[in-house]
């Protein structure tokens, strides 16, 4: 009978082989814990990424979802080796210093699990994911270690509701600045604060994390019908859904092993190429820009903006969803979630079929009982009549202004030319007091530089900024350019991800107030109507300010983070 312990013999000894009295001490060890009868030494071990906490709802509930999967592996015949990792809460550190931890966590999940898959010789992983960074977090390292792998989302929060309508935490995030101009009263603010929220999940609209979990799932990397499946019951419950997401992955990840079929057997360039064409047509987070090229520089896998901004004008916009449109991810799993979607854009010739999956089969035998789109609903749209054409979503803009390129997020608004004054700040705090204290004007182009991955360092999300300029009316009518990034939960006039970066001289640090700044989106370029003469004279003067942080992770960050232009990475 074929061994399915393809690695971790070398770590417990192979019975009957020269190395199993060498591995004696390894054993006694694991016999204290969950290898109590001898056969156990014979059973494929697993990793168990499992990144428990709570500290926030999108992660609140994987504790027990993750010693679900323990149980089920071991009565599928494995030996699960579960552990957890840190976990930094998007939502509940944003706007604060705390955010520079945010994409750092990111890359410190995938080093922390990339140490435990390849330090225990494990034979395959599972990885758990909720927050936003915890998704690419866990798949970064399975295209690292190359084990056959498969990765489960904890799934999206019930949303919450009040007067009649759904609430995500974008709601309270663009409550703050209604109620800071007047134009919300105490008691509904404190209401919406108190119902956004209503149990365990990550952010129910079609934000980062519900972005990120889809694109996986297009990926092939996860289970089909996993990614927009609600975390718990409306009694805060393990839902029967994910109870019976982690019963299948522990017999798949099983025939992984069997068929030797690896992440990089799954993450090809045209599977990359499926990933973006759903993130498109569900109208997904920037930051899927960001994590996507991570993800495919640890596959090994040549994808750049370029391969986005193609796949841009081709794919049009067709769900509408949070937060520039109506509903939440839970609507769309009601009417066939990602299959459904896959399905449409692969009949229209924009997925791969021929990719291999997570089910050992390819994207096309998965989707043979997918259904079509159903009628009478306004959540998903067919591509003969989408919800905005192609190209009106993401779009990458090049320029002097951003040399290596940029991101901005459209999300089906018909924007030929924006054309403002630069309003200039050095950090994210001070843009925001600026809005709050009413000193931002139609017209206006916010420029929040140093935030990028260095000079963050951490590249924190402007999700209070662009939420403030929402709840001010001013989202329609005032332009925000960055280095550092934009939550899932932005809407309005957005570029983030500016490189090169301020920290390391990009002309984003040659802004002064009142320039002219010009973003032609169609035309995919912006532009600082600043002479070359004028702006070398500038760069003559610039005084580049000091690593903030001399030492711990923030400081090693520093050293190591290369441009949000390849996806940030430190590897």
């Amino acid at each position: 009978m074929e061994t399915l312990k393809i690695r971790s013999g070398e770590l417990t000894g192979m019975r009957g082989q020269k190395n199993w009295i060498k591995r004696a001490a390894a054993r006694a060890m694991l016999r204290a814990v969950d290898f109590t009868k001898e056969a156990d030494f014979d059973k494929p071990l697993i990793a168990v990424a499992s990144p428990y906490t709570n500290a926030t709802p999108c992660n609140n509930h994987l504790e027990k979802l993750g010693h679900r999967l323990k149980t089920q592996l071991m009565e599928k015949g494995s030996m699960p080796l579960i552990f957890g990792t840190p976990i930094v809460s998007d939502g509940i550190t944003m706007g604060t210093a705390g955010m520079k931890y945010s994409l750092v966590s990111r890359d410190l999940i995938a080093d922390g699990i990339e140490m435990m898959i390849d330090a225990y010789y494990c034979d395959g992983a599972i990885t758990l994911g909720g927050c936003d960074k915890s998704i690419p977090g866990a798949v970064m390292p399975l295209a690292r270690t190359n084990v056959p792998s498969i990765f489960i989302y904890g799934g999206t929060i019930l949303p919450g509701r009040y007067k009649n309508r759904d609430l995500t935490i974008v709601s309270t995030f663009e409550a703050i600045g209604a109620y800071s101009r007047g134009e919300m009263n105490q008691k509904d603010f404190h209401h919406i604060e108190c119902h956004s929220c209503p149990g365990s999940g990550a952010c129910g609209g079609m934000y980062t994390a519900n972005t990120m979990s889809s694109a996986f799932e297009a990926l092939g990397i996860s289970l089909p019908r996993t990614a927009s499946t609600q975390a718990v019951d409306h009694n805060n419950r393990l839902s029967p859904q994910k109870l019976e997401e982690v019963e299948r992955a522990s017999l798949a990840i099983l025939e992984l092993i069997r068929q030797r079929i690896s992440p990089r057997n799954i993450m090809t360039r045209d599977a990359f190429l499926n990933a973006v064409s759903v993130v498109m047509a569900l109208g997904g987070s920037t930051n899927a820009v960001l994590h996507l090229l991570a993800v495919a520089h640890e596959a090994n896998i040549d994808f750049t903006l370029t391969d986005f901004q193609k796949i841009s004008e081709k794919v049009p916009l067709l769900a509408n969803m949070k937060p520039f449109g109506d509903y939440v991810m839970l609507d769309l799993d009601r009417i066939g979630g990602i299959p459904m979607v896959m399905k449409e854009l692969m009949d229209a010739g924009f997925i791969h079929g021929d990719c291999v999956t997570v089910t050992g089969k390819t994207v096309r035998e998965n989707l043979i009982d997918a259904g079509q789109i159903p009628t009478n609903q306004k959540v998903f749209f067919p591509i003969s009549k989408p919800l905005s054409k192609a190209g009106h979503h993401l779009r990458i803009l090049r320029g002097n202004l951003a040399s290596e390129g940029c991101v901005m997020k459209l999300s089906g608004k018909e924007i030929k030319c924006i054309t403002g004054p630069a309003r200039v700040f050095e950090r994210e705090e001070d843009a925001l007091d600026a809005i709050l204290d009413g000193k931002i004007q139609k017209g206006d182009i916010m420029v929040i530089r140093y935030e990028g991955p260095k000079g963050g360092p951490g590249m924190r999300e402007m999700l209070s900024v662009t939420s403030a300029l929402v709840g001010a009316d001013l989202g329609k009518n005032v332009g925000l350019i960055t280095d550092g990034r934009f939550s899932g939960g932005t809407h309005g006039i957005m570029v983030g991800h500016v490189a090169p970066e301020a920290q390391v001289g990009g002309t984003i640090a040659l802004v002064e107030e009142g320039d002219l700044i010009e973003i032609r989106p169609f035309e995919n370029t912006i532009t600082l109507h600043v002479s070359e003469g004028a702006l070398k004279q500038r760069r003559e003067k610039l005084k580049m300010p000091e690593k903030k942080y001399k030492r711990g992770v923030l400081a090693k960050y520093y050293d190591c983070v290369g441009s949000a232009s390849k996806g940030a990475i430190t590897t």
